[in-house]
């Protein structure tokens, strides 16, 4: 047997933006126009007041902006946290994840590191803020999950051969268990470069494909850690969900595809 993700899509993108300026506006429009979805990681204390400021997003219109998306920390002031104190992490964190939940009305679980830094100290204090995952500034130029989601290493940043690295991820070969694109960037870099043809060209070359799971990073961290966390019989024959989500996953004989709800314990052999 093999994990596949939701409903048996066999691959999965996700995208990641960090700073909350203005320039979200025009990605957001572009992912929602061709179904993808993305997380957009943001300083709370950096929000603008009002819509008519220059450069940060305004609080009142993160809610609707990101819509079908998902909002994650990035640091209240976007502070280097491998430079501060434990009680300054902490504050730096928690704060942010205060007010981004106040202004979407749910859970914030997500981050990324501000200027990319990060280290074990800082690691293991965001597990205790209730962050699930990090986004690192590392690109691996490939489609593996990662090994520790507090240090998420994407596959490529926008400017590093994003349609090229697509078109090999497009083709990667059926052995490759859960393949994951995760791109990264600022929408500000589109702006300041004058190339939003880039991720125009990359969304319509994704878009609309049935193969592919769009996600925002948290559905793809809950899903892989989902599976992670199946149980099963010393023979492997029989599989038990301990989680709150859904595993799928495809048998070998047959490529049949089995959902295994929460909580359910499936045997997968032949009777």
């Amino acid at each position: 047997m093999r994990f596949v993700y939701p409903e048996g899509k066999s691959k999965a993108l996700t995208f990641s933006y960090d700073d909350g300026q203005i320039h979200d506006r025009k990605l957001v429009e572009i992912l929602n126009r061709h179904g993808l979805k993305g997380t957009f990681h943001l300083n709370s204390g950096t929000l603008a007041q009002d819509r008519d400021h220059d450069v940060f997003l305004a609080a009142d219109e993160v809610a609707e902006l990101f819509a079908g998306h998902e909002v994650a920390v990035h640091g209240v002031q976007h502070r280097n946290l491998p430079s501060l104190s434990g009680n300054q992490v902490v504050n730096e964190i928690l704060e942010d994840r205060r007010a981004l939940e106040k202004l979407c009305g749910g859970m914030v679980q997500g981050m990324s590191y501000a200027f990319g830094n990060y280290s074990e100290e800082v690691m293991g204090i965001l597990g205790k803020l209730g962050i699930k995952y990090s986004r690192t500034v590392i690109s691996t130029n490939g489609f593996f999950p990662p090994a520790d989601f507090l240090a998420w290493h994407p596959t490529c940043h926008h400017n590093g051969g994003l349609a090229e690295l697509g078109q090999k991820f497009l083709a990667a070969p059926g052995y490759v268990e859960l393949p994951l694109m995760y791109v990264w960037g600022h929408s500000f870099e589109f702006a300041g470069n004058g190339d939003w043809n880039v991720i125009e060209e990359f969304a319509e070359m994704m878009g609309g494909r049935e193969d592919i799971w769009f996600a925002t990073n948290l559905e793809i961290c809950d899903y892989i850690r989902a599976t992670r966390s199946l149980e099963s019989s010393s023979d492997g024959l029989t599989l038990k969900n301990p989680t709150a989500i859904s595993v799928w996953i495809r048998k070998e004989q047959g490529q049949e595809l089995l959902e295994i709800h929460p909580g359910e314990c499936v045997y997968i052999g032949e009777r």
